[in-house]
This record gives structure tokens, C-alpha cells and sequence, in this order.
């Protein structure tokens, strides 16, 4: 988890900080198991009679070996029921997207592996593909970007520090720039540079551009009908590296607003939408997921007229299921 993320590049030569998933897949058996077990212990808060339903998310194209080893490592780690869902129509699910509708809703995920992406229609999904670039491959080539340019050696966690503040897919109206530190390859002293948003984005322009053309491939290949649809609804990006600038702006799609539905489950979602009521969102060290209750602070409309009941008070009070 999160703990551990904090100790990658850090550890000492007793410690090793191990990424038990790469491109969506199983990478280490045991250790895999080792974290859902860790995983159902925490959210049960209890060690014994802990025998849940697990629902796991999967790329579109793994092979049946892949799902396989999905299965038995749930199972292994004590898990009554396993059941594996696409995670494009997970991402859709929990954009609130009304894909049980004859229309085309189309959707891409990009995690940290892969990237997915889906066109989906009665609840099925007419057109799927899995693309192994996503976010590690942006952190992967800033790195690259920086050794090159600079001669300038940093880690993992401040490539991804990088791509969060100041990466983008489009020029931005405002430039940004940001202090960097790592440690000179020539000299092998530790170096501080400065670094714009421009020189980021010409960094992740090879991998934005795969991402591009598989949307593109995408679009190609589905039915007149659901292109229609989709040239009405736009596509849905999810996923923590989905944030983008549209007229300038943090924008969550309009599809997103027009659907009707309280969006409180996909974080990054939540971050976009928050961001454009002009609230903020801060860090915490709870992390915690399952039902909740929720009240709009001031004198907001974001929850007027979608409220579940309301206090003695007269506070109008949603029920959700969020993280």
C-alpha cells in the first residue's frame, strides 16, 4: 500500500520494496497473495472468520493463464467468492456512466500498468483493448527525458511528483515550472535544476501519442450507431492520470453531470469535480472506504434536489458508498 510506496528508492540493503503487479498482471505469486491477504485483514479489521467476496478489477487482454493466477491468489488469501470484472466497465460503473442504456458509452482507464479502453452498450462491452503504456511508462519516460537532457539521475516517486504538478497533454495558458533534485551522473553530486511544463510534455509525448493512436484504433473499429452516440457523449477519462486540461481548465466531462448520479467513488474523478465547484482537496492519512453519509458544506447546490433525507436540523444528507 501507500506505506510502503513511501519506502521505494529509500530502503536499506535489508529491506526490499517489492511491485508485486506490472502491466496489470501478476508479477510475484506469493508476494501478490501476501498483499491481499494484508489487504482483507485491514478492511475486516480482524484476523479470524474473514472469508469475503472479492471483486477484482482485470486488464481487457490478459490470457486465461493471467486470470487464472488472479483467482488462486484470492483464493489463496482466503477468499470465499472471486469474481473478475473488466476494468473499463468498473471505471464506467463508478462514473456513474448509464451503460445498461442502447447507446454508446465509451471510457478509457489509465492506471498505472495499462490502459483501457472500452466501448459499452447494454451492459456489454462491444469493443475493449488493453494497452501496455500507461502511467509507470510517463514516470519511466521523464526519467529517460532528464538523464538524457540534464545528465540528472532521479527516482520513481519525484518522476511521479513531476507528472502530477506540472505534466499536461496540451500547451498550457499559464507555464508552469518546478525545482527538481537528484544526483549528477558526471560529477555524482546531488543537483538541483528547474524545469518547465514544456519540457515535460515534449517528455511524454511518445507515450501520449500511443494512447492517442489506441483511442484513435478504438474509434475505428466501432458500429456507426455507438460512434454517434459517442460524437454526443464524448469519451469518459478515468483513472489517476486521467486529469487533462480542456479550455484551460480541470473539466470533468459533461456526460459525468448530465447522467444524474452521484459521482463520490473514483477519487481522481472526485479531485476534478471538487476542483471545479472551486473547493480544494487536501491530503489525509486516513484511507478508508464503505458507507457514508454526506451534507454540502455552505450554501452549495452540488446535493439540492438529490437528497436522501435530511437532519432535525434541516440539512439535506446524501447516502453514498465512496473511498
Amino acid at each position: 500500500g501507500k506505506e510502503a510506496k513511501d519506502m521505494l528508492g529509500r530502503t536499506p540493503g535489508n529491506i526490499v520494496a517489492i511491485k508485486p503487479m506490472k502491466d496489470g498482471v501478476i508479477a510475484d505469486f506469493e508476494v501478490t497473495e501476501k498483499m491481499l491477504t494484508y489487504f482483507i485483514k485491514k478492511a475486516h479489521n480482524r484476523n479470524v472468520w474473514v472469508r469475503p467476496r472479492i471483486v477484482i478489477g482485470v486488464p481487457s487482454e490478459i490470457t486465461q493463464v493471467e486470470k487464472r493466477a488472479v483467482k488462486d491468489s484470492a483464493y489463496r488469501a482466503k477468499a470465499s467468492e472471486v469474481h473478475l470484472v473488466e476494468e473499463a466497465m468498473a471505471a464506467a460503473i463508478g462514473a456513474g456512466m448509464p451503460i445498461t442504456e442502447p447507446s454508446g458509452n465509451m471510457i478509457v482507464d489509465i492506471g498505472g500498468g495499462t490502459t483501457d479502453i472500452a466501448v459499452i452498450s447494454l451492459s456489454g462491452i462491444v469493443y475493449s483493448r488493453s494497452v501496455r503504456v500507461a502511467g509507470n511508462e510517463m514516470d519511466e519516460a521523464i526519467i529517460g527525458y532528464l538523464k538524457r537532457k540534464y545528465n540528472l539521475l532521479i527516482g520513481e516517486r519525484t518522476a511521479e511528483q513531476i507528472k502530477w504538478e506540472i505534466g499536461s497533454a496540451f500547451t498550457l495558458e499559464e507555464p508552469l515550472s518546478m525545482v527538481i533534485k537528484g544526483r549528477d551522473l558526471i560529477e555524482g553530486v546531488p543537483k538541483e535544476l528547474t524545469i518547465s511544463d514544456a519540457e515535460i510534455r515534449d517528455a511524454l509525448t511518445d507515450t501520449i501519442n500511443v494512447l492517442v493512436e489506441a483511442v484513435r484504433m478504438a474509434l475505428e473499429r466501432t458500429p456507426p450507431e455507438l460512434s454517434a452516440d459517442i460524437m454526443d457523449k464524448g469519451i469518459v477519462l478515468s483513472g489517476s492520470h486521467a486529469s487533462t486540461y480542456e479550455e484551460h481548465e480541470l473539466r470533468a466531462p459533461q456526460a459525468v453531470w448530465d447522467s444524474g448520479v452521484p459521482v463520490l467513488g473514483i477519487c481522481y474523478g472526485m479531485f476534478t469535480m471538487t476542483v471545479q465547484q472551486g473547493g480544494q482537496v487536501e491530503a489525509s492519512t486516513q484511507r478508508e472506504f464503505g458507507y457514508a453519509e454526506v451534507r454540502a458544506h455552505g450554501h452549495t447546490k452540488l446535493l439540492q434536489g438529490i437528497e436522501d433525507f435530511a437532519t432535525p436540523e434541516g440539512h439535506g444528507m446524501l447516502k453514498v458508498w465512496m473511498s
